[in-house]
């Protein structure tokens, strides 16, 4: 069995390429994630920590380099099998909850699961188990404007584990809250992501928070080290 959920290989990814004013922002990246491990990716703002993490997760192509998830070569996959592999084993946290308004805390992480196929009163069930692990079952029906900051955020988490992804991607996932805030709702993830044994690559620039991870990899350069 393959224990490397995810493999970068020597990814560079450049913006205005082979014009004046070229940007080159990832100058070949190499990381291997282990299955239930978690690592802190550490870089200031516009380093390439989004852009690295949206290769990572499917959602960006690199100009070169390679990128394996569970073993399979994704570069060489049609659009319709990234779309399935995204949807399918791999969870996104952003800064920003961007839950969809209208719709009520369990319903945005049903959503998700409804759209992979899973009948209505399953995807239910499995979103009101995920709030209440992260404890705010009693908050379900309420809708986001609704609730607080961290909550919104947890219900951030849940919807990205809605589908059972294997590889869990975040983007400074507490960076919009306070710090005491912060520091409950990274907890709270962290107690989902070991519970779970997902594997998680974790955009942060707080190094409190990244020492309370598995690893912590830095981006210097466009490289990681």
């Amino acid at each position: 069995m393959n224990d490397c959920v995810l493999k970068l290989g020597d990814i560079k990814k450049s913006y205005n390429r082979g014009k004046p004013g070229e940007i080159n922002v990832l100058q070949g990246a190499s990381l291997s994630l282990s299955k239930g491990e978690v690592v802190a990716l550490v870089a200031p703002s516009g380093a390439g920590k989004s852009t690295l993490l949206h290769i990572a997760g499917l959602l960006d192509t690199a100009d070169s380099g390679t990128v394996q998830l569970n073993g399979t070569d994704m570069n060489g996959l049609s659009d319709r099998k990234r779309t399935n592999a995204r949807r399918g084993d791999i969870g996104f946290i952003y800064q920003f909850h961007h839950l969809l308004p209208e719709f009520s805390a369990l319903e945005n992480i049903a959503l998700p699961q409804l759209a992979n196929g899973v009948a209505k009163a399953v995807a239910e069930a499995r979103a009101l188990d995920l709030l209440g692990r992260v404890g705010v079952a009693e908050r379900a029906n309420h809708r986001p404007a609704e609730l607080s900051g961290g909550e919104q955020q947890r219900v951030a988490f849940c919807r990205a584990l809605a589908n059972g992804p294997r590889l869990l991607l975040a983007d400074e996932p507490t960076g919009n809250l306070d710090p005491a805030t912060s520091d409950q709702v990274f907890g709270t993830l962290m107690e989902l992501v070991r519970e779970t044994g997902l594997s998680a690559l974790i955009a942060t620039h707080n190094m409190d928070l990244a020492a309370r991870m598995d690893r912590v990899v830095h981006m210097e350069n466009g490289r990681l080290v």
